[in-house]
This record gives C-alpha cells, sequence and structure tokens, in this order.
C-alpha cells in the first residue's frame, strides 16, 4: 500500500532558500503541494529558484530577508502572510559559520555567527510563532490553526566538533531554543523540532570532499559516506504534515549515525 504526505493547502515559510538546504527544502515542500515562501538576501538568485518551482507546476514566492535585522524580519513576515496567506510551516534554516580555533576568534566572529544562527533564528520563529498562536488563539477563525515549526540545528550541536567551537555553542542554543518553544507552544498545536544534519554535500562545500583533508574526514565518517540534501526530504515532510502531529521537541539527527 503507498503511502503519501499531503501539505496542499498549506504555506512554507523557507530563510536562507537561495542555496544548500534551503534550497532542497523549497523543492522539497512544493513537492509536497505546499506554497512555499523562498526568503533570503540574494534575492536573484531567489527568483531564478521560484522560476524552476513555478516551471514543474509548484507555487512559489519571493521576498528578502536579512535576519540579523529584526524590521526585515517583521517586514519579510509581514510580506508573505498578505501576498499568500498565513504561514503554517516554517523551516528556519538560515545559518552561517567559520574555521577557527577558539583562540582565533574574535568579537565580530563570535557576534556574526550568533546574530545569525541564535538571534536571528529566534526572532523568525518568534514572529511566526505570534501569528501561529493568534489563530490558534481564534484571532483568525476560518484558517488552519497551529503551525509547524523545523529549525534546522546540526550534529555540531550534539557533538562538539574541532575548530568549529563557536559553530557548535550556537547550534546548542537552537536546540535548547526549539525544546523551550515546543514547552510553551505545543498546548496551541504548534509543534516545534530540530533537525540536526550530519555532513552533507552543498554547493558552499562541495569541493571540500575532493581534498585530502576532505576525503580523510569522510573515512573518519562512520559508514565512510557523506550525504545529499535529498537524504533530508522524508524527514522533513513528515515533521511538516499533519500526520507528524505527536512529534513535538524531537531534536533529531541525520547524520549517518556520526553522532552516536
Amino acid at each position: 500500500m503507498a503511502y503519501s504526505l499531503d501539505l496542499s493547502g498549506r504555506v512554507a515559510f523557507i530563510t536562507g532558500a537561495s542555496s544548500g538546504l534551503g534550497e532542497q527544502f523549497a523543492r522539497t515542500l512544493s513537492g509536497a503541494g505546499a506554497a512555499v515562501v523562498l526568503a533570503g538576501r540574494r534575492i536573484e538568485r531567489l527568483k531564478d529558484l521560484r522560476a524552476q518551482i513555478e516551471a514543474e507546476g509548484g507555487d512559489a514566492h519571493v521576498t528578502s530577508l536579512d535576519v540579523t535585522d529584526l524590521s526585515s524580519i517583521k517586514a519579510a513576515i509581514a510580506h508573505a502572510e498578505t501576498e499568500v496567506g498565513p504561514i503554517d510551516i516554517l523551516i528556519n534554516n538560515s545559518g552561517v559559520s567559520t574555521t577557527q580555533r577558539l583562540q582565533e576568534v574574535g568579537e565580530s566572529n563570535f557576534d556574526d555567527i550568533f546574530n545569525t544562527n541564535v538571534k536571528g533564528a529566534f526572532f523568525v520563529a518568534q514572529e511566526v510563532g505570534k501569528r501561529m498562536l493568534a489563530r490558534a488563539k481564534g484571532a483568525s477563525p476560518h484558517v488552519h490553526a497551529g503551525g509547524r515549526i523545523i529549525n534546522i540545528a546540526s550534529t555540531a550541536g550534539l557533538k562538539v566538533l574541532p575548530q568549529i567551537g563557536v559553530y557548535c555553542m550556537s547550534k546548542a542554543a537552537v536546540i535548547q531554543m526549539t525544546k523551550a518553544m515546543a514547552l510553551e507552544w505545543g498546548k496551541y498545536g504548534i509543534n516545534v523540532n530540530a533537525i540536526c544534519p550530519g555532513y552533507i554535500d552543498t554547493e558552499i562545500n562541495h569541493h571540500h570532499w575532493s581534498t585530502e583533508q576532505g576525503q580523510k574526514l569522510i573515512q573518519m565518517l562512520p559508514r565512510k559516506r557523506i550525504g545529499e540534501p535529498k537524504d533530508l526530504d522524508a524527514l522533513l515532510v513528515m515533521l511538516a504534515s499533519s500526520e507528524g502531529h505527536f512529534i513535538n521537541g524531537a531534536i533529531i539527527a541525520a547524520d549517518d549515525g556520526f553522532s552516536l
């Protein structure tokens, strides 16, 4: 018997959608039937992705978003809900990192990572969460109540890795943020969960895996392989769907066993 998860009629807002995991998340949710709002700073990349999704029969929209700017967050989410409708699904995906030993980290390095990965992620989720809460409490009784917030954390939030210590700290904060939101908002039908990807081959790191250092890292992994963005598809759609209603506050490693 075939089993499918249908997101038709849902609106999904994806941050950092211009490349990498964010782009894949947008394609996947669109393929499952959701109308997708592509949010990020690289508008031309987002427009190209919108055109590709529309060419495949999907419903896609673009909005400018800088997660380090609270006014930008509020404007982007307001624009999305005005143009497309209430946001049912948030994929909180924007993130940055640097490769540095802890003694080399400067204040600007630290602030860049935490402003994007923690502060930005929090206020994006807060702004969407407020709107979900208002609908759940009856402010808009004729639309779907509740919602799904999926924070993209990292295996690095579960397992400290060398030379990306501040990034590890930031993703550990995202994990605790996820649990706090799930605890406070769960009674309103808002499910908040986190995906912790392991090493995934994306545009930004693709060249690394063919280098000597990259090959050494692959040999250290449990099954000596790295993942592809599509390896997260099934988990993403399940968490975003109505069928995932009993999963709240979960921190799910999708890392091929690396964090064990």
